[in-house]
Protein backbone atom coordinates (compact mmCIF):
# COMPACT_ATOMS: atom_id res chain seq x y z
CA UNK A 1 0.00 0.00 0.00
CA UNK A 2 2.79 2.44 0.79
CA UNK A 3 4.15 2.25 -2.76
CA UNK A 4 0.87 3.01 -4.49
CA UNK A 5 0.61 5.60 -7.22
CA UNK A 6 -2.57 7.35 -5.99
CA UNK A 7 -4.69 8.68 -8.83
CA UNK A 8 -8.03 10.29 -7.97
CA UNK A 9 -10.90 9.60 -10.33
CA UNK A 10 -12.70 12.72 -9.15
CA UNK A 11 -11.66 15.26 -11.79
CA UNK A 12 -13.56 18.28 -10.35
CA UNK A 13 -11.42 18.39 -7.20
CA UNK A 14 -8.20 18.52 -9.19
CA UNK A 15 -9.45 21.27 -11.48
CA UNK A 16 -10.99 23.49 -8.82
CA UNK A 17 -7.72 24.13 -7.02
CA UNK A 18 -5.93 27.41 -7.78
CA UNK A 19 -2.71 25.88 -6.41
CA UNK A 20 -2.03 22.49 -7.98
CA UNK A 21 -1.00 19.91 -5.39
CA UNK A 22 1.93 18.32 -7.20
CA UNK A 23 2.82 16.24 -4.13
CA UNK A 24 -0.32 14.15 -4.66
CA UNK A 25 0.94 13.26 -8.16
CA UNK A 26 4.37 11.95 -7.21
CA UNK A 27 4.89 8.23 -7.37
CA UNK A 28 6.52 7.23 -4.08
CA UNK A 29 8.77 4.39 -5.21
CA UNK A 30 12.37 3.66 -6.12
CA UNK A 31 11.31 2.00 -9.38
CA UNK A 32 12.58 3.69 -12.56
CA UNK A 33 10.66 4.08 -15.79
CA UNK A 34 7.36 5.40 -17.11
CA UNK A 35 4.04 5.57 -15.31
CA UNK A 36 0.88 7.54 -15.83
CA UNK A 37 -2.85 7.83 -16.07
CA UNK A 38 -5.44 9.20 -18.50
CA UNK A 39 -9.12 9.78 -17.90
CA UNK A 40 -11.90 11.23 -20.01
CA UNK A 41 -15.57 12.00 -19.44
CA UNK A 42 -18.33 13.34 -21.67
CA UNK A 43 -22.04 13.88 -21.15
CA UNK A 44 -24.92 15.44 -23.08
CA UNK A 45 -28.31 16.06 -21.48
CA UNK A 46 -31.50 17.87 -22.48
CA UNK A 47 -34.44 18.80 -20.26
CA UNK A 48 -35.39 22.44 -19.77
CA UNK A 49 -31.89 23.35 -20.99
CA UNK A 50 -29.19 21.64 -23.02
CA UNK A 51 -26.18 20.51 -20.96
CA UNK A 52 -22.80 19.61 -22.44
CA UNK A 53 -19.85 18.63 -20.25
CA UNK A 54 -16.40 17.33 -21.12
CA UNK A 55 -13.35 16.59 -19.02
CA UNK A 56 -9.93 15.04 -19.48
CA UNK A 57 -7.03 14.33 -17.12
CA UNK A 58 -3.59 13.16 -18.22
CA UNK A 59 -0.64 12.44 -15.91
CA UNK A 60 2.68 11.09 -17.20
CA UNK A 61 5.81 10.56 -15.12
CA UNK A 62 9.28 9.30 -15.96
CA UNK A 63 11.75 8.52 -13.19
CA UNK A 64 15.38 7.38 -12.93
CA UNK A 65 17.47 6.95 -9.76
CA UNK A 66 18.55 10.63 -9.93
CA UNK A 67 15.96 12.42 -12.08
CA UNK A 68 12.20 12.73 -12.46
CA UNK A 69 10.00 14.44 -15.06
CA UNK A 70 6.29 14.92 -14.38
CA UNK A 71 3.59 16.21 -16.76
CA UNK A 72 0.00 16.95 -15.72
CA UNK A 73 -2.80 18.32 -17.92
CA UNK A 74 -6.42 18.75 -16.83
CA UNK A 75 -9.29 20.23 -18.85
CA UNK A 76 -12.92 20.71 -17.83
CA UNK A 77 -15.62 22.27 -20.01
CA UNK A 78 -19.31 22.84 -19.27
CA UNK A 79 -21.89 24.56 -21.49
CA UNK A 80 -25.56 25.20 -20.65
CA UNK A 81 -27.93 26.24 -23.46
CA UNK A 82 -25.05 27.39 -25.64
CA UNK A 83 -23.40 29.49 -22.91
CA UNK A 84 -20.06 28.48 -21.41
CA UNK A 85 -20.52 28.08 -17.66
CA UNK A 86 -17.36 26.51 -16.26
CA UNK A 87 -14.11 26.20 -18.24
CA UNK A 88 -10.94 25.13 -16.43
CA UNK A 89 -7.48 24.18 -17.68
CA UNK A 90 -4.25 23.38 -15.82
CA UNK A 91 -0.99 22.24 -17.44
CA UNK A 92 2.06 21.53 -15.28
CA UNK A 93 5.59 20.29 -16.06
CA UNK A 94 8.14 19.60 -13.31
CA UNK A 95 11.74 18.37 -13.35
CA UNK A 96 13.60 17.03 -10.30
CA UNK A 97 17.30 16.29 -9.95
CA UNK A 98 18.76 14.61 -6.85
CA UNK A 99 21.73 16.69 -5.69
CA UNK A 100 22.26 14.80 -2.43
CA UNK A 101 20.48 11.88 -0.71
CA UNK A 102 18.15 14.32 1.08
CA UNK A 103 18.17 17.34 -1.27
CA UNK A 104 16.47 17.56 -4.68
CA UNK A 105 16.44 20.57 -7.00
CA UNK A 106 13.11 21.29 -8.69
CA UNK A 107 12.21 23.32 -11.81
CA UNK A 108 8.61 23.74 -12.93
CA UNK A 109 6.32 25.68 -15.25
CA UNK A 110 2.53 25.90 -15.16
CA UNK A 111 -0.25 27.45 -17.24
CA UNK A 112 -3.77 27.86 -15.85
CA UNK A 113 -7.23 29.12 -16.79
CA UNK A 114 -10.25 29.14 -14.45
CA UNK A 115 -13.48 30.90 -15.47
CA UNK A 116 -15.22 30.39 -12.11
CA UNK A 117 -12.38 32.16 -10.26
CA UNK A 118 -12.11 34.77 -13.05
CA UNK A 119 -8.56 33.74 -13.95
CA UNK A 120 -8.08 34.47 -17.65
CA UNK A 121 -4.50 33.23 -17.57
CA UNK A 122 -1.94 32.48 -14.88
CA UNK A 123 1.57 31.45 -15.89
CA UNK A 124 4.23 30.26 -13.44
CA UNK A 125 7.94 29.53 -13.75
CA UNK A 126 9.75 28.44 -10.59
CA UNK A 127 12.75 26.66 -9.12
CA UNK A 128 14.21 25.76 -5.74
CA UNK A 129 15.27 22.97 -3.36
CA UNK A 130 13.17 20.16 -1.91
CA UNK A 131 14.31 18.59 1.35
CA UNK A 132 13.63 15.04 2.52
CA UNK A 133 13.15 15.47 6.28
CA UNK A 134 12.19 11.90 7.19
CA UNK A 135 11.74 8.86 4.98
CA UNK A 136 10.71 5.75 6.90
CA UNK A 137 8.39 2.86 6.07
CA UNK A 138 5.53 4.29 8.17
CA UNK A 139 5.95 8.00 7.44
CA UNK A 140 7.58 10.45 5.02
CA UNK A 141 8.07 14.23 5.49
CA UNK A 142 9.21 16.75 2.89
CA UNK A 143 9.82 20.51 2.79
CA UNK A 144 10.12 22.70 -0.30
CA UNK A 145 11.34 26.31 -0.60
CA UNK A 146 10.88 27.56 -4.17
CA UNK A 147 10.84 30.93 -5.91
CA UNK A 148 8.56 31.55 -8.88
CA UNK A 149 7.73 34.21 -11.45
CA UNK A 150 3.99 34.74 -11.90
CA UNK A 151 2.10 36.35 -14.77
CA UNK A 152 -1.65 36.72 -14.17
CA UNK A 153 -4.57 38.20 -16.10
CA UNK A 154 -8.01 38.30 -14.45
CA UNK A 155 -11.46 38.65 -16.06
CA UNK A 156 -12.88 41.07 -13.47
CA UNK A 157 -12.07 44.09 -15.73
CA UNK A 158 -10.66 45.89 -12.68
CA UNK A 159 -7.41 44.21 -11.63
CA UNK A 160 -4.43 45.10 -13.86
CA UNK A 161 -2.09 42.46 -15.28
CA UNK A 162 0.13 41.13 -12.50
CA UNK A 163 3.86 40.37 -12.99
CA UNK A 164 5.20 39.32 -9.61
CA UNK A 165 7.87 37.29 -7.86
CA UNK A 166 6.46 34.87 -5.28
CA UNK A 167 7.73 32.28 -2.89
CA UNK A 168 6.24 28.80 -2.95
CA UNK A 169 7.00 27.01 0.29
CA UNK A 170 5.34 23.70 1.06
CA UNK A 171 5.28 21.05 3.76
CA UNK A 172 4.14 17.56 2.84
CA UNK A 173 3.78 14.30 4.71
CA UNK A 174 2.52 10.78 4.07
CA UNK A 175 1.53 8.40 6.87
CA UNK A 176 0.97 4.64 6.58
CA UNK A 177 -0.58 3.51 9.89
CA UNK A 178 -1.53 0.14 8.40
CA UNK A 179 -1.16 -1.85 5.20
CA UNK A 180 -4.48 -0.59 3.82
CA UNK A 181 -4.59 2.99 5.12
CA UNK A 182 -2.71 6.02 3.76
CA UNK A 183 -2.90 9.65 4.90
CA UNK A 184 -1.42 12.32 2.62
CA UNK A 185 -1.34 16.06 3.32
CA UNK A 186 0.35 19.07 1.68
CA UNK A 187 0.21 22.74 2.66
CA UNK A 188 1.46 25.52 0.38
CA UNK A 189 2.29 29.13 1.31
CA UNK A 190 2.87 31.53 -1.60
CA UNK A 191 3.60 35.18 -0.65
CA UNK A 192 4.64 38.03 -2.93
CA UNK A 193 8.19 39.06 -2.08
CA UNK A 194 7.47 42.78 -2.55
CA UNK A 195 4.14 42.71 -0.70
CA UNK A 196 3.92 40.00 1.97
CA UNK A 197 0.25 40.73 2.78
CA UNK A 198 -0.53 39.39 -0.71
CA UNK A 199 -0.32 35.63 -0.24
CA UNK A 200 -2.10 32.35 -0.96
CA UNK A 201 -2.47 29.30 1.25
CA UNK A 202 -3.62 25.87 0.11
CA UNK A 203 -4.03 22.79 2.31
CA UNK A 204 -4.94 19.47 0.69
CA UNK A 205 -5.42 16.33 2.83
CA UNK A 206 -6.60 12.87 1.82
CA UNK A 207 -7.44 9.59 3.52
CA UNK A 208 -7.15 6.50 1.31
CA UNK A 209 -8.47 3.13 2.45
CA UNK A 210 -7.59 0.13 0.31
CA UNK A 211 -10.57 -2.05 -0.61
CA UNK A 212 -8.90 -4.67 -2.79
CA UNK A 213 -5.92 -4.85 -5.16
CA UNK A 214 -5.26 -1.49 -6.90
CA UNK A 215 -8.58 0.01 -5.75
CA UNK A 216 -9.37 2.13 -2.73
CA UNK A 217 -11.78 4.63 -1.24
CA UNK A 218 -10.44 8.21 -1.10
CA UNK A 219 -11.81 11.10 0.97
CA UNK A 220 -10.23 14.52 0.42
CA UNK A 221 -10.53 18.00 1.88
CA UNK A 222 -9.05 21.03 0.13
CA UNK A 223 -8.92 24.55 1.63
CA UNK A 224 -7.72 27.59 -0.34
CA UNK A 225 -7.17 31.15 0.87
CA UNK A 226 -6.22 34.03 -1.44
CA UNK A 227 -5.61 37.41 0.20
CA UNK A 228 -6.32 39.27 -3.06
CA UNK A 229 -8.56 37.22 -5.38
CA UNK A 230 -10.44 38.65 -8.36
CA UNK A 231 -13.28 41.08 -7.61
CA UNK A 232 -16.42 39.24 -6.31
CA UNK A 233 -14.47 36.03 -5.61
CA UNK A 234 -14.35 35.07 -1.89
CA UNK A 235 -11.00 34.95 -0.10
CA UNK A 236 -11.51 31.38 1.09
CA UNK A 237 -12.86 28.32 -0.69
CA UNK A 238 -13.08 24.66 0.28
CA UNK A 239 -13.89 21.39 -1.45
CA UNK A 240 -14.82 18.04 0.12
CA UNK A 241 -14.99 14.91 -2.05
CA UNK A 242 -15.26 11.15 -1.67
CA UNK A 243 -14.66 8.64 -4.42
CA UNK A 244 -12.65 5.69 -5.64
CA UNK A 245 -8.99 5.57 -6.69
CA UNK A 246 -7.11 3.28 -9.06
CA UNK A 247 -3.38 2.61 -8.65
CA UNK A 248 -0.87 1.02 -11.00
CA UNK A 249 2.80 0.96 -12.03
Amino acid sequence: MKYLFILALLLPLTLSAQILNVESLRKVTDTSGWSGNAGFNFSLKRNVNDFLTFGSSIHIQYKTPVQMVLFKNDISFEKISGESFDNVMVSHIRYNYNLLPRITWEVFTQAQYNKVNLIKFRGLLGTGPRFKLFNMDKYKFYLGALTMLEYEELIDEVTPIQRTLRGSAYFSFSLYPSEHVTIVSTTYYQPRFDQFNDYRISSDSSLIVGLFKNFGLKTSYLFIYDAFPAISIPNSQYYFTTGFTYTFD
